[in-house]
């Protein structure tokens, strides 16, 4: 029987086990240029120490006004590759594989003066209205995408990661609620993503999976279900994605009429439906901290891996914690060990 603490392969992709750290942003870039600090350095790191399989850096831009702040992350610029790198190369030391989430904020740029999208939609009536991006204009950005996912390589990553999930651009173009364009990426939704998963893929090693996040449900008034998103994880899949990473929600402010859940667990059932329905591989996301739940998402075979997002952030060693309470070896390092009870058998 498969649990939380089987190494899972996919690819040239070898993980320890199967408990991912999500993409979180920090906003802690404080001098606004996009690279990495200290602070990024050791919330990073620590989690690697404490026992995690997979850790995603968290939603890393391909341009400045692509920020949903200015404090966020960037991989516009060569200058930001060292920082980077400086985190995989610690992040391996302790046995951890590294993935990076590679985005666009689109029309969620905060900071922008005038942010772009799909079309001159605003998120809410508080919000900036963005400019529509022109057609040569969105080939373009499909190019900034590529030389991001080209500088992540050359930073030693073992995984990418492309965001299009919560209402980013990549999620704007395809969802019929914001791409409202009539040029070949309004006519084909999907055309925007699978062209950067193409480009993605064109500087990627072979062996290198690709992972696609997604919001598989819109909790806004007709906003698309599991049966829309089946089938653009389907053409995503075709272009080349591996893995889907399983989130919801995030394009437009939520409606009475349907809300996200609040218990535990409220996002495995769309995780099961594009494994099964895609026959891919998911990381499932949303409040799965309980070691016992997370351990049986994995084996009741509802997930490949499961991403712990809250639970790592009130505490890095939740893997090694994790392994203790399930009675599987986490691997404890043996600095650590004296404050860990034996595991039993």
């Amino acid at each position: 029987m498969k649990n939380l603490f089987t190494p899972y392969e996919m690819k040239d992709l070898k993980l320890k086990n199967r408990v991912v750290m999500p993409p979180m942003c920090q906003y802690s870039v404080t001098n606004k240029d996009g690279i990495a600090t200290d602070w990024h350095y050791n919330h990073y790191v620590s989690r690697a120490i404490g026992g995690t399989g997979l850790i995603i850096i968290e939603m890393t831009d391909v341009e400045p006004d692509g920020r949903i702040t200015d404090f966020d992350l960037g991989i516009w610029s060569d200058e930001q590759i060292p920082a980077l790198a400086r985190i995989v190369d610690a992040c391996h030391a302790y046995g951890a594989k590294v993935g990076i989430q590679i985005a666009h904020a689109g029309r969620k740029a905060e900071d922008a003066a005038v942010p772009v999208s799909s079309s001159a939609v605003p998120f809410d009536a508080d919000s900036k209205t963005p400019r529509a991006l022109t057609t040569e204009e969105v080939k373009g950005m499909v190019e900034k995408f590529r030389l991001g996912v080209k500088r992540a390589i050359q930073a030693g990553f073992d995984v990418i990661e492309l965001h299009g999930a919560h209402g980013y651009l990549i999620h704007q173009f395809h969802s019929p609620l914001t791409n409202q364009r009539t040029d070949e990426y309004g006519q084909d939704l999907t055309l925007f993503g699978t062209e950067i998963i193409r480009a993605a893929k064109s500087e990627m090693p072979e062996g290198m999976p690709l992972i696609m996040r997604i919001s598989a449900q819109e909790y806004v008034e007709g906003g698309y279900g599991i049966k829309e998103s089946l089938a653009f994880s389907k053409a995503y899949k075709e272009a080349g994605a591996d893995i889907f990473h399983i989130s919801a929600g995030g394009e437009g402010p939520i409606a009475a009429a349907g809300k996200p859940g609040t218990h535990a667990a409220y996002q495995v059932p769309l995780a099961r439906e594009i494994k099964y329905g895609l026959n891919v591989p998911v990381i499932a996301v949303g409040r799965l901290d309980e070691p016992a739940l997370a351990n049986a998402v994995i084996g009741n075979e509802e997930a490949d891996l499961v991403a712990v997002g809250r639970g790592m952030l009130r505490n890095p060693y939740w893997t090694l914690e994790a392994g203790v309470e399930l009675q599987q070896d986490p691997s404890i390092p043996r600095q650590y060990a004296f404050g860990f009870p034996r595991i039993k058998g």
